[in-house]
């Protein structure tokens, strides 16, 4: 029967998983444990389920012996890669919270987020494209006093500092005894990781997860594509979040599929040939990731007719790219997913029979042991088909931002309904649908970005007076950043400069492609930033009217 009112609930079946992760990766192995659970392309490594438990448990041994204990903070800072998920799994073998940092972070970003959640250990990759990381830790480590083991994938050497490759051998008995005790007291309901997710008060927060919340969200992730062994999914999405981590690699681990990895970030050719070369049936992307796959100049040598199944999310699909998807990249049970941090991160999944029109009009229907409402600016449940704040509860919520109770209680309720501050719409048939934004959050290529906290890095400038941050139309990336800056008396203002001022020192993605110097911003009588209104004259400015209507 379709209901009246804007409230779904998921199946109860099949049951929530009431294990660990940790106990997950064993039971793969005795399962699946001359599969293959692990490729990484560029790095020419492939490990089996069997392989993968012996050296995560070697890798967990090790970092007890270095004086890691249950509990404690181990941060995860690089671009896909192997070593990532040994780290994960181990940490999840030792019962230590997997701090997953994002490699676009710079020095502000990386060492507010590991002083907040006091970092007992850091892996990290020395270096990666332009991004010197060894030279970040060192500027970085001193000023945070819990960190005590800093531990490097790569060549880069510094007194104290141990080789990532180094650390099994530091296992003996005793370690190993020690982590075989942990994993009994280990709970499902632990927390197991801490995902730093951008906030409108301008600092980060860390969402912390539980084993059961992202084990059972990578499992149903998988199952509403029908993954099982045998299952080959390319993962060129980034691992330090949750699509890559949760969607990727605890959807394969649950379903015996394979995790594969093309390159250390993001190559649309080196994507499609980990596709070609291990006949991937699997593939996850954002929108624009897709699009510039398809867009390859040599697309067509590639045989990729092993394609089935996969993932888009993180930004609303346009009906020619899921044409281009389902019939030239093979994938005609694409599943079209949406979610946030805090709920692990998938609420909502179209299913892979799912009529056309519903994978693009819609983010389907609410994922399994969950429930989802949409409810009016005074929490009351609206009408279905009506537009309102979505809200969900159900296994998948977080514990809690880390350190954070205030910040908590804000957006999860006493009767534990996580409030997205996404607009939405459920219809009479329980398909979801993101019509907006509550507050002006940014989505530029899925990476989620909050204004609030690019203005108060410029506030930084010594030119600037006054700026405001908003989010364009933009055919690639969904949406760019566009700064409106007042400058203070006697002050000139330079666009490329102000871009040269945040490079290096916050997210490349961060950095607004738009600057625009002006004398006033449009206010309410109150004094408030009309931002829609910034907006709107942009989108003028820039012609952008074609791109905000598509």
């Amino acid at each position: 029967m379709s209901p009246a009112a804007s409230l779904v609930r998921g199946a109860d079946a099949p049951p929530l998983i009431e294990h660990t992760i940790g106990e997950a990766l064993a039971l793969a192995a005795a399962r699946w444990g001359e599969r293959e659970a692990l490729v990484s392309v560029e790095q020419d490594i492939r490990w089996t389920f069997a392989e993968l438990l012996e050296r995560a448990d070697a890798f967990a041994a090790g970092l007890l012996a270095l004086g890691l204990e249950p509990g404690e903070r181990i941060g995860i800072w690089a671009p896909n890669c192997i070593e990532w998920t040994l780290t994960q799994f181990a940490a999840a073998r030792a019962g230590l919270i997997l701090v997953t940092i994002n490699p676009a972070y710079r020095t502000s970003e990386a060492s507010f987020t590991m002083a907040k959640v006091g970092l007992a250990a850091l892996v990290f990759m020395d270096r990666f494209k332009t991004s010197d990381y060894a030279a970040m830790v060192a500027e970085i480590a001193p000023d945070l006093p819990a960190l005590r083991r800093i531990l490097c994938i790569g060549t880069a050497r510094r007194p104290g500092w141990i080789a990532f490759d180094q650390v099994a051998g530091h296992a003996d008995d005793a370690s190993r005894r020690m982590l075989a005790a942990i994993g009994p007291e280990l709970r499902a309901g632990d927390a197991i990781n801490i995902q730093f997710t951008s906030g409108t008060t301008g600092q980060p927060k860390g969402a912390t997860l539980s084993h059961r919340n992202i084990l059972n969200n990578g499992y149903f992730v998988g199952l509403a594509q029908r993954l099982q062994p045998g299952d080959r999914v390319c993962i060129p999405v980034p691992l330090y979040h949750c699509f890559g981590m949760v969607m990727g690699n605890l959807a394969a681990l649950t379903h015996g599929a394979t995790m594969v990895y093309p390159a250390a970030g993001f190559d649309p050719g080196a994507t499609l040939a980990a596709i070609e070369r291990e006949r991937c049936t699997a593939l996850y992307g954002v929108p624009t990731m897709f699009i510039a796959v398809l867009a390859h100049p040599e697309f067509e040598r590639f045989d990729i007719a092993s394609l089935r199944t996969g993932v888009m999310a993180g930004a609303v699909c346009p009906e020619p790219l899921m044409r281009a998807v389902n019939e030239r990249l093979h994938m005609p049970q694409v599943t079209i997913a949406y979610g946030m941090t805090e709920t692990s991160p998938v609420s909502f999944q179209t299913a892979v029979d799912d009529p056309f029109e519903r994978r693009i009009g819609s983010i389907g229907r609410v994922q399994p042991h969950l429930e989802c409402k949409i409810v009016d600016e005074a929490g009351e449940i609206v009408p279905a088909g009506t537009p309102g704040e979505l809200c969900t509860r159900g296994y998948s919520v977080m514990l809690g931002y880390w350190d954070e109770p205030e910040k908590t209680a804000a957006v999860l309720d006493a009767e534990g309904w996580m409030h997205s501050g996404d607009l939405a719409v459920i219809d009479a048939a329980g398909y979801g649908n993101v019509v907006g934004r509550l507050k002006d959050m940014v989505i530029r290529g899925g990476e989620n970005i909050y204004p609030r906290e690019i203005e108060e890095f410029l506030y930084g400038h010594p030119a600037v007076e006054d700026v405001a941050v908003v989010g364009v139309p933009d055919d690639r990336m969904g949406e760019e950043l566009c700064a409106w800056i007042r400058l203070r008396a006697g002050s000139s203002g330079d666009a490329e400069e102000v871009r040269a001022f945040c490079r290096g020192r916050i997210a490349h993605y961060k950095v607004p492609r738009y600057v625009r110097f002006v004398d006033a911003f449009p206010t309410t009588v109150t004094g408030k930033v009309q931002k829609y209104l910034i907006r709107e004259a942009m989108i003028a400015e820039l012609d952008l009217q074609t791109a905000s209507q598509g």
